[in-house]
């Protein structure tokens, strides 16, 4: 078997814990931790929980010297290595064992429940990890197993690339004039006439073009504007529905100064 060189690291440290000597189970309902001396225990010190590889380890230390009194090797948890009692949540029951093939169940209490509730924590993220770590090997096994695209080239393969090098222009295409068309003439201008500088009058020539040209652009008489109402404020007045008498008295709501 190959040796392990992995890193041992130290998941959670309790500086007080109590071991009890426990009675052998008397049915499959589980273990009772009233039915142990709590009060006597058979011995005190300090827990430490440590990992090396996918293996936990929950060690059992002197306080003072840190001599080793007992170790639990942990494979998975939940499991047969650490059980909960059925009547409290700071005792448990643990398997250790010497290194020789030997093993013995002891109970194990904490004085404080949250000291309970970190061991609890530190076990399962560490086999939380272990599981997280199995399939992402699991996932790489089968990715590296899948078979690969050969996407290369093989011997005497080539690629012929044509890039055209003249672009025929469509018959019969001819450019738009840019202005899109003639121009109206400036307001007031007639149509051929041309507009003299103020000050100056028009030639007798420009005149008689004038004069042509509005012969022949006779279009009839120019309709005259219709002329304002004389009275705009008093109609603006008047469109309200039933004015009361003051306005019409006033000669309407709109006061000028």
């Amino acid at each position: 078997m190959a040796e392990d060189n992995s890193y041992e690291s130290v998941l959670c440290v309790k500086p007080e814990v109590h071991v009890y000597k426990i009675p052998p189970r008397a049915s499959n309902r589980g273990y009772r931790a009233a039915d142990w001396k709590l009060d006597e225990p058979s011995w005190s010190g300090r827990m430490k929980i440590t990992a090396k590889g996918k293996m936990a380890f929950i060690k059992l230390e002197d306080k003072n010297t840190g001599e080793l009194f007992a170790q639990a090797p942990v494979e998975q948890y939940p499991g047969c290595v650490v059980e909960s009692v059925t009547d409290s949540s700071r005792y448990f029951v643990i398997r250790i064992e010497d290194g020789n093939g030997r093993h013995a169940f002891i109970g194990l209490g904490f004085a404080d429940r949250g000291d309970s509730f970190d061991f609890n924590v530190a076990l399962q993220d560490h086999f939380k990890w272990v599981k997280q770590e199995g399939e992402l090997a699991k996932q790489e096994a089968t990715q590296s197993q899948a078979p690969k695209l050969d996407l290369g080239f093989k011997e005497g393969q080539t690629i012929k690339i044509s890039i055209g090098q003249n672009i025929k222009k469509k018959d019969g295409a001819k450019a738009r004039p840019m202005g899109g068309g003639l121009l109206p003439p400036p307001p007031g201008a007639k149509a051929g006439g041309v507009i003299a500088p103020p000050g100056e009058q028009p030639t007798i020539s420009a005149v008689q073009t004038n004069a042509d040209a509005a012969t022949l652009l006779d279009f009839g008489s120019p309709v005259p504007a219709a002329q304002p109402s004389s009275d705009v404020w008093g109609d603006f007045t008047s469109a309200g529905s039933n004015p009361s008498k003051d306005a019409v008295k006033s000669g309407g709501w709109v006061q000028f100064s």
